[in-house]
């Protein structure tokens, strides 16, 4: 009898996805112009969010004006990057006869590029026929170059974005897709970018590497090639992140984690991640709140319900943030990586849970399809609440890579905890 490879494994074939050309340390930005010139952009899109006060944005624009290439400002990039985000930057780049894109800031502009360039590409169809794995049909993208602001996405080297569906209010939902035609053309990162970033915003980023680096490390795809990237980079944030959050011009720390975010994401590009991120998509998709933020909550939640699965690993990632595990069981070295991830949080200034967040809500006011507006409400916390947050997790592209195995009731009491809890 023929023994089906899905029964000894869960990915007996894994694959390894590339990684785009990248220009990374102290005045990469400073070639900006000249790169986009070189790759025959005549007419860029610049995509952000605006990144008002910081002055990067005009100087970006000089940069690139400079070497004789026009530049066309799309500026109304969202956190959270929505559906329409997505077309509206797609129908201006058609409209105004551009040749490539630029995406500055965060994951937020990078993503809605990646998902314009995917509109463009198949003549205007919605964006959101694209989530999941290689939905594309046409290989050929516009140009696109990755400025980065922040240390924390790792979209400029990855072949992931992730976007909200705004078409049903009654059920927002907030997706991933991978796709190898979404690389961008050019990675750049410049610590020197990163210093107007806000202190909290750099400890909502640093989470955010700390999620992309641990959960390749005990994904259940346990993909060799990602383990070290993924152990080099946690590393990197015991030594830089705190630094980064308090001394925000220390170049040293600026530089280290602009490196521990690059690789995290190499890590997981290949590697997979799981319900750290499954939950921080589940919150922003009805709420509309910092994904870094969501997953500095989620996470010291999500080893702990992982911990039975992976302690063995748990017990190295104590070790690479600096615990003292020589004299530690193994499952007493795990326990103390969930411990560690808290005292980061509460050294970092993170909300103790959800439900202490003043967010943003949903106002059916725009094309049928709905925007979010600013109403400084509160999350819910009702069962009602904790259970759809639940059922997203259990949809959402990110779950089948976790190593513990979930249902919407075993998710239930630790989604529960996120909300309402506290360490």
């Amino acid at each position: 009898m023929a023994i089906e490879l899905n029964q000894i494994w869960d990915f007996p074939i894994k694959e390894f996805h590339p990684f785009p050309k990248a220009k990374l340390g102290v005045g990469a930005h400073d070639m900006l112009g000249v790169e986009a010139k070189d790759l025959g952009m005549t007419r860029a899109l610049l995509m952000t969010t605006g990144l008002r006060g910081s002055g990067i944005i005009e100087e970006l624009i000089g940069k690139i004006e400079y070497q004789g290439v026009d530049v066309v400002l799309y500026d109304k990039v969202e956190s959270n990057p929505k559906d329409y985000n997505c077309m509206d930057a797609a129908a201006l780049y058609q409209s105004e006869k551009c040749d490539g894109i630029i995406s500055v800031g965060g994951g937020s502009s990078h993503d809605a590029a990646k998902g314009a360039r995917m509109v463009i590409a198949h003549d205007g169809r919605n964006i959101n026929e694209f989530e999941g794995f290689s939905k594309a049909t046409n290989k050929e993208n516009p140009k696109h170059i990755a400025v980065s602001t922040t240390a924390g996405t790792g979209s400029e080297t990855s072949w992931a974005y992730v976007i909200t569906d705004t078409s049903d209010m009654n059920k927002p939902h907030k997706w991933v897709a991978f796709d190898d035609t979404c690389l961008v053309d050019l990675a750049m990162d410049d610590p020197l970018l990163y210093y107007t970033c806000p202190e909290h915003f750099t400890a909502f980023c640093g989470f955010d590497v700390l999620a992309h680096a641990s959960e390749p490390y005990v994904s259940r795809l346990d993909f060799a090639p990602s383990l070290g990237n993924a152990k080099y980079s946690i590393e990197l944030i015991r030594d830089h992140l705190r630094t980064a959050v308090y001394d925000p011009r220390n170049l040293e720390a600026r530089a280290g984690m602009m490196h521990a975010q690059y690789i995290a994401a190499q890590a997981f590009n290949s590697g997979g991640l799981g319900l750290v991120h499954s939950l921080s998509h589940a919150v922003s998709a009805f709420y509309d709140s910092h994904h870094g933020l969501n997953n500095a909550i989620a996470l010291p939640r999500v080893w702990e319900y992982n911990l039975p699965a992976r302690f063995e690993r748990y017990a190295e990632i104590a070790a690479l943030l600096g615990v003292d595990t020589s004299k530690m069981t193994t499952v007493q070295a795990a326990d103390a990586a969930v411990e560690e991830a808290i005292r980061l949080s509460k050294d970092l200034g993170i909300p103790d849970n959800f439900g202490q967040l003043s967010t943003t809500s949903y106002d059916k006011n725009r094309m049928n399809t709905g925007k979010y507006e600013g109403r400084g409400e509160t999350m819910d916390t009702s069962d009602k609440q904790i259970r759809a947050i639940a059922e997203h997790m259990m949809d959402d592209w990110c779950t089948p890579g976790n190593p513990r195995e979930s249902t919407v009731e075993s998710l239930i009491p630790m989604v529960t905890h996120a909300f309402t809890g506290s360490y």
